[in-house]
């Protein structure tokens, strides 16, 4: 008992969001042993003992964001910029116009485009990935770079060292061999594994010469071409062709340097670009203002959880969100439910069957809430969404690799694009209303008829949804 109560004054002293320290100590007083085990594993902050401290981080970004910086960006001078001002001062996210944005909403079309990137490759190409599997997905993909290195193609790959707990290091050591760099971001191993397991580079990012990006919500995995036994992967992504992929390319060669200790800033990995004309692809956008914004857990700030803050609060007509898991942070939750009191339509779609039964039980816990402010609630039924997806009043839209959760905001290391043009938030708009026919709109009538004994569970793990 000594030991659980020095344990929950130390989760006191250490100063962490109030929610989370009640949500902490409920698990060690009511399941004592477990949750010695867990927070010992997942719930020290290590603000004292920083991954990659404030200072040293900014120190490592310096460089590769001197030749970021060098190059010429949009010019922000309007009322409506307040988020890409906001992204401008707190992220150093620099916004480029002009870029053509192509968006995909299956695996199918992403891998081939992706795929066919590579192949293009002259100079580099640079991978980050939560997941890379090893099955067939996973080996062709691999092989591609292999391909492409053989051919004298600098190839550097960066994968999650958690996300890729199961795979073999034979599968990233054959790319070894062929000259490709691959390095695991924050190698959990004991003794040092309770420091960095709950920090984990959730980023979805390839960089092919400097001028072809892709950001979004898929990884590299069989599961995201075919789904699962009883439904399909619903997910979108992005590719960028432009002054964008700066940004893309500058938090790519962060995060090498977090971990291999490699500084990369040669104005080869920064080309200069010409606008692109115009495109015909009804599903791109041509000209568009886009912005990438990185958020971590090392800085003061959580940076795209406070632009979504911004962006549902500033909202005038409408707000549209996907999200895979909804355990929002106490300002979403608050922002999303003024909003639509305000009149505003606020829509929210998760799949009516998750890949997570306790995360899943923990989204369904924040529905009434919903609900309850006039927020339409909308259950993908067609199999798992995964999508990561937000649009507002036919202007500001977001893709990235952030879910609407505790553990995005606030624990991973995400990267998300924000668009700023009316003809890639239509896009997105019209993805959005089309998956609507895959959905059922839950009711408070259809929601209150379920079962006391889902009731009882929803309302359990609610109480500790800051740790999931």
């Amino acid at each position: 008992m000594l030991v659980i109560l020095s344990t929950v004054v130390f989760v006191v002293l250490d100063n962490r969001n109030p929610v989370k320290a009640m949500a902490w100590i409920l698990v060690l007083f009511f399941l004592p042993l477990v949750g010695l085990i867990l927070y010992f594993f997942l719930g020290r902050s290590n603000r004292k003992e920083r991954l990659i401290s404030k200072k040293g981080y900014s120190r490592l970004i310096k460089r590769p964001m001197s030749e970021y910086q060098m190059q010429e960006s949009f010019k922000v001078n309007s009322d409506k910029t307040r988020i890409m001002s906001f992204f401008r001062k707190v992220n150093n996210a620099l916004p480029f116009e002009g870029n053509n944005i192509d968006i995909f909403t299956d695996a199918h079309s992403m891998y081939l485009s992706l795929l066919k990137s590579i192949y293009s490759a002259k100079h580099h190409i640079h991978v980050e990935f939560y997941i890379i599997e090893d099955d067939s997905v996973g080996r062709l993909f691999r092989d591609a770079l292999i391909d492409k290195s053989r051919q004298g193609v600098k190839v550097r790959v960066l994968y999650d060292d958690v996300g890729c707990w199961k795979v073999s290091r034979e599968f990233f050591e054959q790319m070894l061999c062929e000259g490709i760099e691959v390095q695991s971001f924050l190698k959990v191993r004991f003794p040092v594994f309770t420091s960095k397991v709950n920090y984990r580079n959730h980023r979805k990012i390839v960089v092919v010469d400097g001028n072809i990006g892709y950001i979004g919500g898929m990884n590299i995995a069989y599961r995201y071409l075919y789904g699962f036994s009883w439904g399909i992967w619903r997910d979108t992504h992005v590719k960028i062709e432009g002054k964008a992929v700066y940004g893309l390319q500058t938090a790519f060669l962060t995060d090498w340097f977090a971990v291999e200790r490699s500084l990369i800033t040669s104005p080869e990995y920064f080309p200069k670009m010409k606008t692109s004309d115009a495109d015909t692809d009804i599903s791109a956008s041509s000209g568009s203002i886009a912005q990438i914004v990185t958020s971590d857990p090392v800085g003061k700030w959580r940076d795209i959880m406070q632009g979504y803050v911004m962006a549902i609060s500033s909202a005038k007509t409408y707000i549209y969100i996907q999200t895979p898991y909804f355990l929002p942070t106490e300002p979403v939750l608050s922002a999303l439910q003024t909003a639509a009191l305000a009149g505003v339509d606020v829509r929210i779609m998760i799949p009516k069957r998750g890949d997570s039964w306790i995360i899943h039980k923990g989204t369904m816990s924040y529905l009434d809430d919903m609900m309850d402010a006039g927020v339409k609630v909308y259950l993908y039924r067609k199999g798992f969404l995964h999508s990561k997806l937000m649009v507002s009043d036919d202007y500001i839209s977001t893709i990235g690799s952030t879910n609407m959760d505790f553990r995005s905001f606030e624990h991973n290391f995400e990267a998300n694009a924000f668009f700023y043009d009316k003809k890639t938030a239509l896009a997105l708009k019209g993805i959005f209303n089309n998956d609507i026919k895959s959905c059922m709109l839950l009711t408070p009538k259809i929601w209150n008829s379920r079962s006391g004994k889902h009731k009882l569970q929803e309302a359990v793990i609610r109480l500790f949804s800051p740790l999931l």
